[in-house]
């Protein structure tokens, strides 16, 4: 048995720590700890134990049927393959030769308390040209042989998370070529951390090596959570000659569960990690570890009580990621925010080009854009918000204030009761002579465009679609920009203000029958007679999925649910993502999802039909006078919203004209998709030959990249210990118990236990829970469970088949989750703020659509994705 131990563990600086019993990172650590680096204590739990589990339990065998079954890269995520495969490593037993070696390795570190750290290293990682940095997992505060051991599988499984599955794929690496081995080392118990690059990568200069520092452990640097402090060190004096010291606002702290990220204290976001002396010092080690391999390394490096220690030293592949710039307009506005309506038109974090065409969009079509010095909408973290404040003081000064409440319920959602919308510092005169020309002039333009809105629909799609053919067919750059202003922007443009028409179609049409229906006959006969939108197909919202039912009832042909819905999805509004109709294999996937579903859409309508004329029966006998008008009321108010919705999706098809205009002029200018980085502006500025805007790629890339992560918690964590202090932006946003819908800057607001919103669609229905984060999770969720997510859009539609009900963060009366929920009679409670972070998948739940409760009736009794 010993030869055996022997081969599933090796001490730390063992010569036989190679790429292939150890893995990248085991490997480059083996090297620095012979080479008498300071690196921590530990051991490798080497690929022959993770082959020795794969093979025993069989796993391995399981592995190779979902690779076979895989046509694609994208398969994994689209089908939940890299999810079921991650699931086989928390079963099976841990065979126990390995298990004791493990433990004997572990006991030999000292008391058998220690703390460690839990590193995984694939054997395709820490290579010369890739460093699949941040594919697999890492676990920190590790304590006792039980929690060891668990966190190992966990690294096993990383091994097939869908991100690292991708970079496999994109690389060429075969994913059974691959195996992974772990390294165990003592915890160092840092005050600060971060990395060092031995040429600087920003400037190109091989004559200074690039030190970031913040306080805590790595991970708040490693994950984006915080701007470190940027040292630039002259390789020769080992001087510092360059110092940019941050505002850091997170740390990432031990805890005795793992780590928590925390707020850095008020006297140290502001201070120097480092001392020029010790920026030095680290220098002196980074030489000596690019002396070494014989060639620049990125090393990430921990202090603790005044020594440094270094954690890895891996190949330069890229350039340092630059300083990022900040998105945040809400900055100096004491305002009330809110993307809760906007987040399921644009879900995404913003590239540049996005935000400064939805500018644009919003600049045309928006009465007091910016009042007393206040934006009316805003670009916060890169996503899309409103000012409420500003539109709330707006209507005030109209007497329109009370209606403002009301439309305001049912399009973003009920405030929580201890939210007040605080009102600008603007009399209501100042108010009128700021706004009232600019309204009366909208006004006129509204009325005309709305006569010519049936015309502009019947045609926008062959015009659109004439556009875009030109524009990629555009030869050099002067002919392109001339389209650009000639036409494409023109017709961005109309569209614009055909959707601002449509819009204000029925007026407030809306909150008066809304009103009056519930008064009448409650909220439950209000839903159902404000359903029956989609017959027929005529609710935009509802048309990819009769369509795709029409599409497998062979009613209508490929090419035509291409045309009419190919410019619909998830991810609609953000230029740099693709349109479904780009995917070859799109159709095929939402086929293959729908022939799982029992009962189809047309049944489910058809079954919402009768109970919707039963329910006007009912309004007929108890108010007989008014039925006939409130009827005629409620159809005014279907076809405005007819209307409205057709007008989005020609709004939809032209920002993929856009997008095509971006990719043609990267392609014509040769920056690519460097563009999706850059303004309208900028853009036309780069295919007119001067390239001085791209210098803005890296810091805006960057942001784009943190902004991207932020939210994702990547270990265990404790709430703030202190809730009463300022809690940051990036805080909250890493904190897994945070309310998903409400961040104030002035007190911290965790979610609450229960589990409560928006009465969206009624019924009650009982299963099991599926939490999924983003649609291209979709392929997880099985037939007749309840989902629970964010938020949903119109490429979430196909889905509504396959669910019993539906549970969300985010939304409202008008949020798409409860308009097909109503369409197709499933119950839906929307705005919860928190059911992401209380739900788990596998929890058996009871989802009152009425009363707008979730309840937890059992908890899954294996932890499952939050």
């Amino acid at each position: 048995m010993g030869d055996q131990i022997m081969d599933f563990v090796l001490p730390l600086d063992a010569a036989a720590a190679t790429l292939e019993t150890a893995g990248g990172k085991g490997a480059a650590l083996s090297e620095l700890a012979r080479g008498g680096l300071p690196v921590p204590g530990g051991f490798h739990v080497t690929t022959a134990a993770y082959e020795e589990f794969v093979s025993s339990t069989g796993v391995a065998d399981r592995i190779r049927v979902e690779l076979a079954a895989a046509s694609g890269p994208d398969d994994f995520a689209d089908t939940g393959a890299g999810a079921r495969i991650r699931a086989l490593f928390a079963t099976g037993p841990v065979p126990a030769p390995l298990e004791q070696a493990v433990a004997k390795a572990y006991a030999e570190l000292g008391d058998g308390h220690r703390r460690v750290a839990v590193r995984s290293s694939a054997t395709a990682e820490d290579l010369p040209d890739l460093s699949f940095a941040g594919q697999q997992d890492t676990y920190l505060n590790i304590t006792g042989e039980d929690a060891l051991l668990a966190a190992v599988r966990r690294c096993w499984a990383s091994l097939w998370t869908d991100r690292a599955l991708a970079y496999r794929a994109r690389a060429g690496i075969a994913h059974e070529d691959v195996s992974l081995a772990v390294v165990v080392q003592e915890l160092v118990a840092a005050d600060a951390a971060g990395a060092m690059f031995t040429v600087d990568p920003l400037g190109g200069r091989s004559d200074r090596l690039l030190v970031n520092a913040a306080w805590g452990l790595g991970e708040a640097v490693v994950s984006g959570l915080v701007t470190p402090d940027t040292l630039v060190v002259d390789r020769a004096s080992l001087s510092v000659v360059e110092e940019r010291v941050a505002s850091k606002e997170v740390t990432t702290v031990p805890t005795a569960d793992g780590t928590a990220e925390q707020a850095v204290p008020a006297g140290l976001r502001e201070a120097p990690v480092l001392t020029a002396a010790e920026a030095g010092d680290l220098a002196r080690l980074g030489l000596a570890i690019e002396e070494l391999y014989g060639e620049p390394r990125d090393v990430e490096w921990a202090r603790e009580a005044g020594s440094f220690r270094i954690l890895q030293a891996r190949p330069i592949t890229t350039v340092a990621t630059p300083r990022p710039e900040v998105w945040n307009d809400s900055t100096g506005t004491d305002s009330l925010w809110t993307s809760a309506n906007l987040r399921e038109a644009v879900p995404d974090v913003m590239t540049p080009a996005t935000w400064s065409f939805v500018k644009a969009f919003m600049g045309d079509v928006m009465v007091g854009a910016s009042l007393e010095g206040r934006p009316m909408y805003g670009n916060i973290g890169g996503r899309f918000y409103m000012n409420l404040s500003v539109t709330a003081t707006l209507t005030a000064a109209f007497g329109q204030g009370r209606k403002f409440a009301r439309a305001n319920e049912l399009v973003f959602g009920r405030l929580p009761e201890d939210v007040v919308i605080p009102l600008l510092h603007a009399s209501r005169p100042r108010v009128w002579r700021d706004t009232i020309g600019e309204a009366f002039a909208v006004m006129s333009r509204i009325r005309a465009n709305g006569r010519q809105l049936p015309a502009f629909l019947a045609e926008a799609p062959e015009r659109c679609e004439d556009l875009r053919v030109r524009v990629a067919a555009a030869e050099v750059g002067e002919d392109l920009s001339a389209l650009w202003e000639s036409e494409v922007a023109p017709y961005f443009r109309r569209c614009c203000h055909m959707l601002q028409a449509a819009t204000r179609q029925g007026g407030d049409s809306l909150v008066k029958v809304r009103g009056t229906l519930e008064s009448l006959v409650g909220e439950e006969d209000a839903d159902l007679m404000t359903t029956g939108l989609g017959d027929g197909g005529e609710l935009a919202s509802m048309g990819p999925l009769l369509g795709l039912e029409r599409l497998a009832r062979g009613e209508i042909d490929r090419e035509t649910y291409t045309r009419t819905y190919g410019h619909r999805g998830p991810h609609e509004f953000e230029v740099s993502l693709p349109r479904p109709a780009e995917d070859a294999r799109w159709i095929d996937r939402h086929l293959a999802a729908l022939s799982t579903v029992e009962e189809d859409a047309v049944l489910r309508i058809g079954r919402q039909t009768a109970a919707r004329a039963a329910a006007w029966d009912r309004l007929a006998a108890e108010h007989p006078r008014r039925a006939a008008g409130i009827r005629a009321a409620v159809n005014t108010w279907a076809a405005s919203a007819r209307l409205r919705e057709a007008a989005r999706t020609e709004v939809a098809r032209v920002f993929w004209l856009l997008r095509t205009f971006v990719l043609r002029a990267g392609e014509i200018s040769g920056a690519g998709e460097d563009l999706f980085f850059l303004s309208r502006e900028e853009m036309l500025t780069v295919l007119g030959g001067d390239r001085a805007p791209l210098a803005t790629v890296p810091a805006r890339r960057a942001a784009y990249e943190a902004y991207r992560v932020r939210g994702v918690p990547r270990s265990p964590r404790l709430p703030d210990p202190d809730p009463g202090r300022v809690r940051p932006g990036a805080l909250w946003a890493a904190d897994p118990n945070r309310r998903a819908d409400l961040f104030n800057a002035h007190d911290a607001r965790p979610a609450a236990d229960v589990v409560a919103g928006s009465p969206a669609s009624t019924g009650v229905v009982e299963g099991i829970a599926r939490v999924i984060a983003d649609i291209e999770q979709a392929g997880t969720v099985q037939p007749g469970e309840i989902l629970v997510t964010t938020v949903t859009n119109i490429g979430w539609t196909p889905l509504f088949t396959r669910i019993s009900a539906i549970v969300t963060d985010v939304g409202a009366n008008l949020s798409h989750a409860s308009i097909v929920a109503r369409e197709l009679g499933i119950p839906a409670v929307v705005g919860c703020g928190n059911a992401t972070t209380r739900i788990r998948t596998g929890d058996r739940i009871r989802v009152d659509g009425g009363r707008g409760t979730v309840d937890v009736l059992e908890a899954a009794t294996a932890p499952g994705p939050a």
